[in-house]
C-alpha cells in the first residue's frame, strides 16, 4: 500500500512590499509625495527623509537605473488602491445565462410575463435561454413550440439577437438570445408615388382653341370648355340656323 501523502501545513509565504528597510539598493532616485524630485541620494539618506516626514519609503520602479522610490503614506496608498479595484469590479459586468421556461400552450398573460422577464435580463446584459418544456405526449407538438419561440424572438427583436435558432434537445426545445449590440433598423415599405395626371399642353397667350379644350381665363383661372362651332365671339349660333349680332 502506497504511503499516504503528507500535506504541507506551513503557511504560504506572503509577498511583502518593498518599503523602508526592505529596500536593499544602495543608491536611489527619490520623489516626494507631491511629485517633486529630491535627486539621487543614498539609501540611508532616503530613509532619514522618510522618518523626518513620518512617512514611508516605497519602491516604485525597480528596473530603473537607479531604482525610483517615493516618500508617501503607504497605508493610505494601499487603501486607495483597494478602493479603486472595488469600484472597477463593480463597473465590470460578467455575462450570465438566464433561463425563461414555458409550455407550448402558454396563456397570453403568462406569455407577457415571460416577455418582461427576458427583456429585464437582456437590459442587464445577460444572455437568455428560452426553453419550451414537453410532458408526456406533448412531444408530438414540436412545430407549435418552434412557432412559439419564433414569436418570442420577433417580439424581442429590438433588444435581442438570436444566437441559436430553436432546436430540440431531449424533451425540451431551446433557443438562445443575446443582447443586441447595434440598434435594429427596420426597412420601410417602398411606397410608389402615383403618376401625375396628364395636363394639356396649352399656351397662355393663344386665343384660339379647338372644340373641347380648356381655355385660360383672366389672372390664370380656367374657364369651361369652349363648345362653340364658330370661334368669332361677335356671332353666336342659334337653333334656327340664322346668326344675329351680339349687343
Amino acid at each position: 500500500m502506497a504511503p499516504r501523502p503528507r500535506f504541507d501545513r506551513r503557511l504560504p509565504v506572503r509577498e511583502l512590499p518593498n518599503i523602508n528597510e526592505r529596500i536593499t539598493y544602495p543608491t536611489l532616485r527619490v520623489v516626494d509625495a507631491d511629485g517633486a524630485q529630491l535627486g539621487i541620494i543614498s539609501r540611508d539618506e532616503a530613509l532619514q527623509v522618510s522618518r523626518d516626514r513620518e512617512l514611508d519609503l516605497v519602491l516604485v520602479s525597480e528596473k530603473a537605473n537607479p531604482p525610483v522610490c517615493r516618500v508617501m503614506d503607504y497605508g493610505k496608498f494601499k487603501f486607495e488602491q483597494e478602493k479603486k479595484a472595488k469600484e472597477a469590479k463593480k463597473k465590470t459586468h460578467q455575462t450570465e445565462m438566464k433561463e425563461v421556461k414555458m409550455r407550448y400552450k402558454i396563456d397570453q398573460h403568462d406569455y407577457e410575463v415571460r416577455i418582461k422577464q427576458a427583456s429585464r435580463f437582456l437590459k442587464a446584459g445577460d444572455k437568455v435561454k428560452c426553453t419550451v418544456i414537453f410532458r408526456g405526449r406533448e412531444i408530438q407538438h414540436v412545430a407549435l413550440a418552434e412557432k412559439l419561440l419564433t414569436r418570442l424572438a420577433t417580439d424581442l427583436e429590438e433588444q435581442a439577437e438570436v444566437q441559436q435558432t430553436p432546436k430540440r434537445e431531449g424533451r425540451n426545445m431551446i433557443m438562445f438570445l443575446t443582447p443586441r449590440r447595434t440598434p435594429l433598423v427596420k426597412s420601410k415599405p417602398n411606397q410608389q408615388k402615383p403618376d401625375p395626371l396628364p395636363r394639356a399642353n396649352l399656351s397662355r397667350g393663344s386665343s384660339t382653341f379647338k372644340s373641347g379644350q380648356v381655355s385660360p381665363g383672366p389672372e390664370g383661372s380656367w374657364s369651361p370648355p369652349n363648345r362653340s362651332i364658330n370661334a368669332n365671339p361677335a356671332v353666336v349660333p342659334i337653333w334656327s340656323g340664322e346668326a344675329v349680332p351680339w349687343f
